[in-house]
């Protein structure tokens, strides 16, 4: 590697790190570590983002789908915008082949450093989505963008934190507890579903990503021209339908969730509903826990509670049809269910301990 090469190389990778720390220091860290001390002093981080003050969600109705829409929206727009940032930058600024060479195989192992590389990562599931698109189209394994995917709300410290806060720390515990086999577990089923034919077509792909960053790809001000183009390409083909999802689900909340209260209870039909529910439905980072604190102050039993702490973050309706380009229908129907299972499991063991 000539040394313009090397040079050009070495800057892209301190600016997409730069963007990388500065961004989620501004639009995570920080905010969330001043929040830590607004959920412990006052056991609250807010209203139920689902229901506001109300004992209900709202009628379906224009104002309901707008009204959801614009609140969501300013809770995630900057995360969106670093999302889509990060996500067409791994495709433009880093050597193409280096996240296949780190997260490519099916194994395990790339299951769990993406896993790990989540954490601090704390985007709410369709924030995600785009570097998990990026991921993908630089050949990581479905597996481990997956657990990517999945490990960036699940496994949220900051969240953890807040619910220990809000909600008790037996609830952080339950959300770890099957949080780790729901963001790893489901990661590696992912990879052991790969077929030969797939795994040939990504070594193949790897290959071409191999030779490309060895010869010819683009340094200098090249790269970050490719940069803009695949950030707008991004945008174009990602938003729209993602913005037309948030406002069905935020007109469709009392549909999804038609009764809260007491009459919820831990019948193991209300886990199941809440379950999928919860799974389909769409929040910003942490919402399932005023969410949650909210529906148990109404009276609603434990386990259906618990349920939409195990799938409320995870998955969403939008951000499935935001990652549909890059994985296969299957893949993405089996974590859906995966997710309501573990749903499922959480609302029984809430139920049987009477958190």
């Amino acid at each position: 590697m000539n040394a313009t090469r090397q040079s050009g190389m070495t800057l892209r990778w301190i600016i997409f790190l730069t963007l990388a720390f500065v961004g989620l220091f501004y639009v995570k860290w920080f905010p969330y570590y001043n929040r830590a001390f607004v959920a412990a002093a006052n056991h609250s981080i807010g209203n139920s983002i689902l229901m506001g003050t109300s004992a209900a969600p709202p009628a379906p109705s224009w104002d309901a789908a707008f009204s959801y829409a614009l609140a969501y929206g300013k809770s995630i727009w900057q995360a969106m915008v670093l999302g889509l940032l990060l996500g067409s930058a791994i495709q433009a600024l880093l050597p193409a082949d280096w996240v296949a060479r780190v997260l490519g195989k099916t194994g395990f192992g790339t299951v769990a450093t993406a896993g790990i590389l989540s954490v601090p990562s704390m985007m709410c599931t369709c924030c995600a989505a785009p570097v998990v698109v990026g991921m993908r189209e630089r050949q990581a394994s479905p597996g481990a963008a997956i657990a990517f995917w999945l490990g960036n709300t699940v496994l949220n410290p900051a969240t953890l934190v807040f619910m220990g806060f809000v909600l008790g720390w037996n609830w952080t515990a339950l959300r770890i507890l099957l949080g780790v086999p729901m963001v790893f577990g489901l990661g590696y089923l992912v990879n052991l579903m790969v077929t030969p034919n797939e795994a040939a077509a990504a070594e193949a792909r790897i290959a071409e990503l191999t030779a490309k960053s060895a010869t010819s790809e683009a340094t200098g001000p090249n790269a970050f021209v490719r940069w803009i183009e695949i950030f707008v390409r991004m945008s174009v083909r990602l938003i729209p339908e993602y913005l037309i999802l948030v406002l069905l689900l935020g007109a469709a909340r009392a549909w999804l969730f038609p009764e809260i209260g007491p009459a919820v209870d831990n019948n193991i039909g209300w886990i199941v509903a809440f379950a999928v529910a919860g799974m389909l439905f769409v929040i910003p980072t942490a919402g399932e826990v005023p969410i949650v604190q909210a529906m148990l102050a109404l009276g609603m039993g434990a386990g259906p509670a618990a349920a939409l702490l195990l799938t409320l973050p995870p998955v969403s309706l939008p951000s499935l049809a935001m990652v549909s380009g890059s994985f296969r229908t299957k893949t993405l129907l089996t974590v859906a269910g995966g997710v309501v299972a573990f749903g499922i499991i959480a609302g029984l063991i809430a139920a049987a301990l009477k958190l």
